[in-house]
């Protein structure tokens, strides 16, 4: 046996009013339409919930916890659906941003939140297979990453072009170049990214094409821990030339005799509709891709 929301409803207006007609006015709806609502659940569950006294209609001890426990059901269907609704809304809304780079992702969060200030603003980061689940699953509204496939699942917009360069500490002998090549690489002590980053997909494309397959020195899961295992001394990193703004400490180098180029793309599930979503991908169209 079930029993809608609506039925609820009535049930609590009559409780409240002591009449069907007053029920009808208080929450728009035909008089019939209540005594029927109240009616089908006393025939339901074979109760009665109301005594007539005096020409009006006294709740039953039964019916008063029913409206107790209604009120409570009542309450949380309308805080459920003013969440979902504001979700997407532009005045109280939310969004949830996936990133692969720190950059150009923060730079795109910037300017949305300079449009649209009242949206709320949830910031994930991680590796490229990480994010590309959080979006496929909705665990993340939307993600900013290279490296994605080009298919039917997801809406996307090219925001730039991106390059994953070679970077060494200010003390060691290669940064007095601006390039270095793979035949060099071959020669120093690699420190590689685990297989789930984007970074590490292009590096290892770029190895496969020179037609080697170096054993890194040292592998880590974060690009930060590359760049403080390179500031210290430790080898050569890699990682994408705009993906952060951290670049003093360290001299890029770009990798010669192969294409080390993916696009930055922000992307989402083809069925995610909301408000939110709509706004950063026209906020997206107006930003120049570089």
């Amino acid at each position: 046996m079930t029993f809608s929301l609506r039925a609820l409803e009535a049930l609590r207006a009559v409780a409240e009013t002591g009449s069907y007609a007053a029920a009808a006015r208080q929450i728009g709806i035909t008089q019939p339409g209540i005594s029927q609502q109240v009616r089908k659940l006393e025939a339901q569950y074979g109760i009665a919930f109301f005594v007539r006294e005096q020409g009006r209609l006294r709740p039953t001890p039964l019916c008063e916890r029913v409206c107790d426990a209604a009120e409570r059901v009542i309450t949380e269907h309308q805080t459920l659906e003013q969440m979902l609704v504001r979700h997407g809304s532009l005045a109280k809304g939310e969004l949830s941003v996936g990133l692969g780079n720190a950059m150009p992702g923060m730079s795109v969060i910037a300017a949305f939140n300079k449009a649209y200030p009242h949206v709320s603003l949830q910031v994930t980061t991680g590796s490229h297979d990480k994010i590309m689940r959080q979006v496929i699953n909705h665990t993340v509204d939307v993600g900013i990453l290279p490296e994605v496939p080009k298919d039917g699942r997801f809406r996307r917009k090219e925001l730039l072009t991106n390059h994953v360069v070679a970077i060494v500490a200010l003390s060691h002998p290669l940064a007095q170049n601006d390039a270095v090549n793979c035949e060099e690489l071959l020669d120093q002590r690699l420190i590689f990214r685990t297989s789930g980053s984007s970074t590490q997909k292009v590096l290892d494309r770029y190895f496969r094409r020179h037609t080697v397959a170096p054993s890194p020195f040292l592998t880590l899961d974060t690009r930060d821990g590359v760049y403080e295992a390179v500031v210290n001394g430790l080898g050569i990193g890699f990682v994408w030339r705009t993906g952060t703004g951290r670049n003093d400490d360290v001299k890029q180098l770009q990798l010669l005799g192969a294409d080390t180029t993916s696009t930055e793309t922000v992307f989402a599930p083809v069925e995610r509709e909301m408000e939110t979503l709509n706004a950063l991908f026209r906020l997206v169209e107006t930003m120049p891709l570089r």
